[in-house]
């Protein structure tokens, strides 16, 4: 099937009677309640649960090999190649599914928050709840540019209809595939919304460069004069407790570009993790769970409608998704300048990383590339100590380019732009994981404001002697002793064993970087 007879399958399934487009908040909530998708929360939230698949399916997503990206795409685990004629069969059906709906629900709006640089998407349904996830999530069109909406790109997300892995050429029921050809996401046997999201960034993630904008899987503020951060960190690192400051406003929380203008929001909302969520711990994502929002596999409360933030029965992975609107202090529309500090968060269980140090460009490129944290004892089957995980980019998972594109993107901004860069620690000192203590967040918090208020750019530091990253001697708010892995540790032995062991981690998890240039390596990464 050509990309034509896909435009025309479409545009029959788009002009069906069955089709519901641009239905407001109120319009979606009423469908989600009437068609028992869901139920209405205290708050007056949607909540709704996604069955077996509660979380992404990372091994059930592919890319259509097609002669526009044959030679583009880092091929392998993460980008799995699919045939253009398995993708086609595919489609086929599911455009042939969705005819035979009562109900199919569209949503049309943006991936992008610059005008210059966003994306024109349209967002397809078979669930209402999903199409209320999406008009969450992604950039909500004017009334004067919904009449000259033309899709660039679109998303199909059946999610009862389920592949026959021997005839469809798939490892299971479940598919997310992107055709970058046929502009299209297509998307079924999982209930799980968080696949909208994601495969719009991964097409993001593909697109941008081509016009020399950085995508980032990262969050972002600006302060009163200003001033731009980004935050760059995996889950449990502390990304969105420190880049939610009262004294500066957000620009989004989780995807960006970085284009010659300066920092841009790719989402119009929010994806927020709810497990153990408190309004005391975290008011501003508590209050936003309203009229609107969509709850994602959290216990309720059968009779007062309640939400148990603190019960995983379902899944640890409890989502709230909500405009960015639902909350205050924020930046809109969700752009601004170009970037004067860049945080890299990392929670170090093995205790040996300094709480802050300053990068260099090719350190920075370094442990970009690495994206390192821990995962702890007892948070996954089979650990028992604490294990090094490496994340290329801060991102991986939604990457289809090769790595060092993104890293050398990077390191031309920093250099353009003069941009400062930390490496910030919030996991362990005075040792590893059940032997130290979890870093002070007030400690953390005032090296996070040094950084960005410029204190810490002509002060006086001292070399790792592994890491080679330079350690600022002094930062207000936070005790000299404690800046300094090594004197916190009351086994210097230990200390230095376990340093090692950490700095062998990074050298052998970068050596799958083969046409990263040596210098990144040789500057960037630890003394050897």
């Amino acid at each position: 099937m050509n990309s034509v007879s896909i435009s025309n399958e479409l545009s029959q399934l788009l002009n069906g009677s069955n089709i519901q487009v641009q239905l407001s908040v109120p319009q979606l909530v009423e469908k989600v309640l009437n068609r028992n998708e869901g139920s209405l929360t205290s708050t007056g939230a949607i909540r709704a649960t996604t069955g077996k698949y509660t979380g992404r399916s990372p091994k059930d997503k592919y890319i259509v090999e097609e002669a526009s990206n044959k030679d583009k795409i880092d091929w392998g685990s993460v980008n799995q190649p699919i045939s253009e004629e398995a993708f086609s069969n595919l489609y086929n059906k599911v455009i042939s599914y969705l005819k035979e709906k009562d109900e199919v629900f569209v949503f049309k709006g943006f991936a992008g928050a610059d005008k210059k640089h966003r994306m024109p998407i349209q967002v397809i349904n078979e669930y209402a709840w999903h199409n209320l996830f999406a008009h969450q999530l992604f950039i909500r069109p004017a009334e004067d540019e919904l009449l000259d909406h033309q899709s660039e790109f679109t998303v199909i997300s059946a999610p009862n209809f389920k592949a026959d892995p021997a005839v469809d050429g798939t490892k299971s029921e479940t598919f997310i595939i992107i055709s970058f050809e046929r502009r299209t996401v297509l998307i079924g046997g999982t209930e799980y919304a968080g696949e909208m999201k994601k495969s719009i960034f991964s097409v993001m993630n593909y697109m941008l460069p081509e016009n020399g904008i950085l995508p980032m899987h990262c969050s972002a503020n600006v302060g009163r004069e200003g001033d731009v951060a980004l935050f760059f960190g995996l889950s449990g690192t502390g990304k969105t407790t420190l880049s939610a400051d009262p004294n500066r406003k957000l620009i989004g929380d989780d995807e960006h570009g970085w284009s010659a203008n300066g920092v841009f929001n790719i989402e119009g909302g929010c994806y927020a993790k709810c497990i153990n969520l408190s309004r005391e711990k975290e008011p501003q994502i508590f209050d936003a769970i309203r009229f609107g929002a969509v709850l994602e596999n959290v216990v309720v409360n059968s009779e007062t409608r309640v939400a148990d933030y603190d019960d995983s029965t379902l899944t640890e992975n409890t989502r709230a998704a909500y405009q960015l609107q639902a909350i205050d202090n924020i930046v809109d529309p969700s752009i601004a300048g170009h970037p004067n500090t860049i945080v890299f968060l990392t929670a170090d269980a093995f205790g040996v990383l300094p709480p802050i140090s300053k990068l260099s460009k090719e350190q920075a490129m370094y442990h970009f590339l690495s994206g390192y944290t821990s995962k702890l004892a007892g948070t996954e089957r089979g650990i028992t100590s604490p294990q090094a995980t490496f994340s290329t980019c801060f991102g991986s998972p939604f990457l289809p380019l090769p790595a060092n594109r993104y890293a050398e993107m990077l390191g031309e901004k920093i250099d353009e732009h003069n941009a400062k860069v930390f490496l910030v620690n919030t996991g362990w000192t005075g040792g590893e994981y059940g032997v130290g203590e979890r870093m002070k967040l007030a400690y953390t918090r005032a090296m996070v404001e040094a950084a960005l208020e410029g204190e810490l750019n002509n002060v006086e530091t001292v070399k790792d002697g592994i890491f080679g990253l330079e350690i600022p001697q002094h930062v207000t708010g936070v005790p000299d002793e404690v800046l300094q892995p090594n004197k916190t540790w009351a086994d210097q032995a230990a200390y230095e064993a376990k340093a090692k062991e950490l700095a062998a981690k990074f050298r052998e998890n970068f050596k799958k970087f083969t046409s990263v240039s040596s210098e990144i390596e040789e500057k960037g990464g630890p003394i050897a």
